[in-house]
């Protein structure tokens, strides 16, 4: 059986894909480089999944790791989640960013070309977006100047993408702009785990409420939304996982209308930050402190998609809910306390 190379298959995003991708059939072989995930999380899996996984500990942005694992395994497709990912850390640490995102892309699209891999599934952002103009933003929304390194990079890495696509027919390519997943698995044995202090909101309010942390700094109460706070699309990390198997089956079967193609992946609905502290307070009957602190760069006041297009042409819809995405991620939060 040919084979799906999961890059950063151990992080949040790429952990629950490969649960839905083998549920689905396919057999993947995982990459991860252990620099902002951990190695439990690949006992996790194969206790979800009651199966052995292959697992290949190394940094995709080194050619002869990535060369190593195309020699040993018949790899047909690849989904490519490996990267630095967070808004803060990238306006402090813009270099680190371009060489594990950019790096990383490269050799992976290199190597396609010469072990004749067809497939490609791109963890995309709605970082590209910018601050858009307009509410709620289509595929064609036009491009502006990212707000932070981060955005900079997924930016980036759609136009080499694209650049290949165009000197590579055989390369056919679907970038996945994701807007901001959150919640865990149903069954608590997987889910998004930091490691350090977390960048993003959903984990470090978990940790605040579960007395691991103080305080839960909510950045600026002052941006023109109805209540101060930021506004994004958040979608359950599950729902997300399966826009990934939906995509590749599409390449597979071949019915990608271009070489290169581009979906929003969330909800259509946008909630502030505070929004999302008092649905939590409420489902899970627990209180979140948290203090209004100076706005953080790199953040943008507003953004959540359309996902017509993802709806239509991939016949994917994100099913769960805010509410659910946060008893999900209170109960991962749990899993983890007792364990």
């Amino acid at each position: 059986m040919k084979k799906v190379l999961v890059t950063g298959g151990l992080g949040y995003i790429g952990a629950h894909t490969v649960v839905e991708l083998e549920k689905a059939g396919f057999e993947t072989v995982i990459a991860d480089d252990l620099s902002n995930s951990d190695a439990s999380v690949l006992n996790r899996l194969q206790t979800l999944l009651q199966k052995e996984l292959i697992f290949y500990q190394v940094d995709v942005a080194n050619v002869s790791s990535v060369q190593a694992i195309f020699e040993q395994h018949p790899i047909e497709s690849i989904i490519h989640f490996a990267a630095s990912k967070a808004v803060g850390e990238s306006v402090a640490k813009p270099l680190l960013y371009y060489r594990n995102n950019l790096l990383s892309t490269i050799n992976l699209l290199e190597n396609m070309t010469k072990y004749d891999i067809k497939n490609f599934i791109f963890s995309s952002s709605c970082t590209v977006y910018g601050e858009p103009d307009k509410l709620p933003v289509v595929e064609a929304t036009p491009i502006k100047s990212a707000s932070s390194p981060y955005g900079n990079t997924k930016q980036i890495c759609e136009e080499i993408i694209s650049d290949s696509a165009k000197a590579n027919a055989n390369l056919q390519a679907i970038s996945l702009r994701y807007f901001n997943p959150i919640g865990a698995h149903a069954s608590g044995l997987i889910g998004e785990l930091p490691l350090g202090i977390p960048n993003n909101l959903v984990p470090y309010l978990l940790k605040v409420v579960s007395g691991e942390l103080e305080m839960l700094s909510v950045f600026g109460d002052d941006y023109d939304t109805p209540d101060g706070t930021c506004i994004r699309d958040y979608i359950h990390v599950v729902d997300l996982a399966k826009a990934h198997v939906v995509a590749l089956k599409r390449l597979l079967a071949g019915k990608n209308h271009t070489n290169h193609e581009f979906f929003n992946i969330g909800t259509g609905r946008g909630f502030s930050v505070l929004e999302l502290i008092r649905t939590f307070e409420q489902v899970n009957k627990q209180k979140v402190s948290y203090r209004i602190a100076d706005r953080r760069d790199g953040d943008i006041k507003s953004i959540y998609a359309n996902t017509t297009l993802a709806n239509d042409e991939l016949g994917w819809k994100a099913e769960l809910g805010l509410e659910e995405m946060l008893r999900s991620a209170w109960h991962w939060q749990n899993s983890l306390n007792n364990s």
